[in-house]
C-alpha cells in the first residue's frame, strides 16, 4: 500500500521507486530493481523540448505526460497522456532515451540505500509456501469433516488451501501466513504425513511412553509418527523393567525392519545397533 500525502510530481513513479526498495527490504527476491520517471513535452509545432521528472505545473501546462518504468535491462511498463494530435517518431525516441538516462540515474540512487534484496523475508511479511502431496494423502490431511486442517489452521494462524492437479494427480497445498513458526509447523505436519521409514535405515526417536512390554517412541523427523519398541528389542540382555532403562523424553536410535510378518506390526530394534556380547 502506497500513501502519498502531498506531491509536486509523479506520485505513481515515486510509488514504483519506493515499492522497489520496500520489496527488497522485505526480502522479496526480485531479479532486478525497478525505477520509474515521468517525461513531459513542451512544443509549438516546430520546436520541442522533452522534460524529465515533470512537476505539477509542467504536467498541467505541458503537452505530454509519459510515464516509463523499467530495470537496467529494459522497460517494464509505460503509459502516455497527450494533449496534442500526435507525436513524431523523433520525439518518441528522444523521450524514451531521456527516460532511460533518468531511470538509470534513479537506480544508482536507489542502490546507495539498498543494493539487493535482503536474504531473509521479514518476520512480519506475508508469505506463501506451496507443497505437493500424493492424492491419497489429501483426505487424511483434511480429516473427517475438515477437522484436521481446521485445527491446524487454528493452531498455526495460517490459511491452508488444497487443490488437485488433474495432470499430475497430486494435491497442491498452499500455506499462507505471516509467522514463520506457523508455516514451519504446517510443513512439519505435511512431512509427518508423508513420512515412510525405509527398511534397514536407522532413525533417531524420542521415548514418549513407557509400558510393561516396551516403549512407545516417536520419530524425531516426523512428530506424531509413533512405533512400539518391544521389550525384547531393547538390549541383548534380558530387560526386566523398561523404566530402569528409559525415561520419558530420552533420545535413542533404532533400526527399522519394516512390518513383522508374525505380528503384522512395524518393528524397530535398539539392540540391532548394539554389538552383541560374546557368550561366556
Amino acid at each position: 500500500v502506497s500513501e502519498v500525502l502531498e506531491s509536486n510530481g509523479s506520485s505513481s513513479m515515486a510509488t514504483v521507486c519506493a515499492g522497489t526498495m520496500a520489496l527488497m527490504d522485505a526480502g522479496v527476491q526480485m531479479s532486478r530493481p525497478v525505477s520509474g520517471i515521468a517525461m513531459g513535452l513542451i512544443s509549438d509545432g516546430e520546436r520541442y523540448a522533452v522534460l524529465s521528472d515533470i512537476l505539477g505545473d509542467e504536467d498541467h501546462l505541458g503537452d505530454m505526460d509519459f510515464k516509463v518504468t523499467g530495470t537496467s535491462k529494459g522497460i517494464t511498463a509505460c503509459q502516455m497522456d497527450i494533449k496534442i494530435k500526435g507525436l513524431s517518431y523523433e520525439i518518441l525516441v528522444t523521450a524514451l532515451k531521456q527516460a532511460r538516462d533518468g531511470r538509470l540515474h534513479i537506480l544508482d540512487k536507489l542502490s546507495e540505500t539498498i543494493e539487493k534484496p535482503n536474504p531473509e523475508v521479514k518476520s512480519h511479511s506475508p508469505k506463501m509456501i506451496t507443497r505437493r502431496i500424493p492424492n491419497e494423502f489429501i483426505g487424511p490431511f483434511i480429516g473427517p469433516g475438515g477437522k484436521v486442517i481446521q485445527e491446524l489452521q487454528k493452531e498455526t494462524g495460517c490459511t491452508i488451501v488444497i487443490n488437485e492437479d488433474p495432470e499430475t494427480e497430486e494435491g497442491i497445498v498452499e500455506i499462507l501466513g505471516t509467522a514463520q513458526e506457523g508455516i514451519e509447523s504446517v510443513l512439519l505436519k505435511i512431512d509427518s504425513l508423508l513420512f515412510k521409514p525405509e527398511k534397514g535405515n536407522t532413525y533417531k526417536v524420542k521415548v514418549i511412553k513407557i509400558l510393561d512390554f516396551g516403549a512407545v517412541v516417536e520419530y524425531i523427523d516426523a512428530p506424531g509418527n509413533e512405533v512400539l519398541l518391544h521389550i525384547s528389542e531393547i538390549a541383548w540382555e534380558r530387560t526386566e523393567d523398561v523404566s530402569k532403562v528409559f525415561k520419558i523424553g530420552d533420545l535413542i536410535e533404532v533400526k527399522y525392519f519394516g512390518v513383522d510378518p508374525r505380528t503384522r506390526k512395524e518393528k524397530v530394534s535398539r539392540k540391532a545397533l548394539i554389538e552383541r556380547p560374546e557368550r561366556k
